[in-house]
């Protein structure tokens, strides 16, 4: 759901980043707060909130096959990071992610960045978040065990949020009012396929929350004292090291066997205009697209110039320790979980 430069105009472009601005700004605001109030919790976040950043732009490499439509979906991994860091951490790794995307590997337009943060991240992290997981799965609306209300709140909260982010998509495009992709059929073509991408994210973050229910609960976030309660069967240390490896994997080797189909935006797009190569002149235009010629050493997942499955590799592995570095270093600007413990 990358949206490209093309796609918006420089007033809607600004916009987006007002508002995606906003949002990180409260989101700063409100960590400083959750970590005072809770400093025991806060101490672990910091490699869970470097481990599950990596490993979301590793899952966000993998373009998954829709059957029967000749299109694909990725991983959008809002719902994911705020199940388990929390809304305002889950969204500022949002950002690094999608930032790192855009710089230095062009996925994803630089003046569509702020549009591409607030389709991708604000809904999983905030409306999927405080709308339907937690009420999920701490209130009394569901019974039963906790990967009974795991499954249905990852899957729910999927295909709503990225209802949403689809729609935006669609909003932004026509109210920029730069390209052939008229209001009505666009939104017909990408509402559908979201729904069936979003079906497909919501079951693989249902396997990640239950995976980590299973290892150590307590770092799911914000859940009731029942599942806070539960027996954890591994060490800090450890569940950290199984998702880094899983990253690893990820990124280094499942990467290679991503569907080549065009993503949701993409198919949309091709039906609808007949191409996804759309191109907006000026003077922003060019700028956006010079800087980030300059930054992405590897487009599109790829070295330069060069066809080598390596790269992708490389890319994948890469790009998620660059993520982990930045995330740990603007933890520490901005003297987030700073005290370090001893974990079991």
């Amino acid at each position: 759901m990358h949206m490209a430069d093309a796609l918006v105009s420089p007033a809607v472009a600004v916009t987006m980043y007002a508002a995606s601005a906003a949002a990180a700004g409260v989101s700063l605001v409100q960590l400083h707060k959750e970590e005072a109030a809770a400093p025991e919790l806060a101490k672990k976040k910091l490699p869970t909130m470097a481990v599950m950043s990596a490993l979301v732009f590793a899952g966000q490499m993998i373009n998954y096959t829709i059957p029967g439509t000749g299109s694909s979906g990725h991983l959008c991994g809002g719902m994911l990071l705020s199940a388990i860091l929390g809304p305002w951490a889950g969204f500022l790794s949002m950002i690094v992610i999608l930032a790192i995307q855009a710089l230095f590997f062009a996925d994803g337009g630089l003046l569509a960045l702020g549009a591409n943060v607030w389709n991708m991240a604000f809904y999983g992290c905030f409306v999927g978040y405080f709308l339907i997981y937690r009420p999920l799965m701490q209130g009394k609306l569901l019974s039963g065990k906790g990967r009974t209300k795991l499954v249905l709140a990852s899957v729910l909260g999927c295909v709503v949020t990225l209802q949403l982010g689809a729609f935006s998509v669609v909003v932004e495009t026509s109210l920029s009012g730069i390209t052939a992709l008229p209001f009505g059929a666009f939104a017909a073509l990408m509402q559908p396929i979201h729904l069936a991408i979003g079906l497909v994210e919501g079951l693989i973050t249902a396997a990640v929350l239950c995976f980590v229910y299973e290892a150590r609960p307590e770092l799911l976030w914000g859940t009731d004292e029942s599942t806070q309660r539960q027996k954890a069967r591994f060490s800090l240390k450890k569940t950290v090291a199984i998702l880094a490896v899983l990253t690893v994997w990820i990124g280094g080797g499942l990467s290679l066997f991503a569907s080549a189909n065009p993503d949701g935006l993409e198919w949309s797009m091709e039906k609808v205009a007949g191409t996804t190569e759309l191109d907006a002149k000026g003077a922003a235009y060019q700028k956006a697209a010079d800087i980030q010629e300059w930054t992405a050493l590897l487009p599109d997942y790829a070295f330069k110039n060069s066809e080598s499955m390596a790269g992708t590799s490389f890319s994948g592995v890469a790009g998620a320790a660059v993520v982990v570095a930045v995330c740990v270093g603007g933890c520490y600007l901005f003297k987030f979980f700073g005290k370090n413990q001893k974990h079991e």
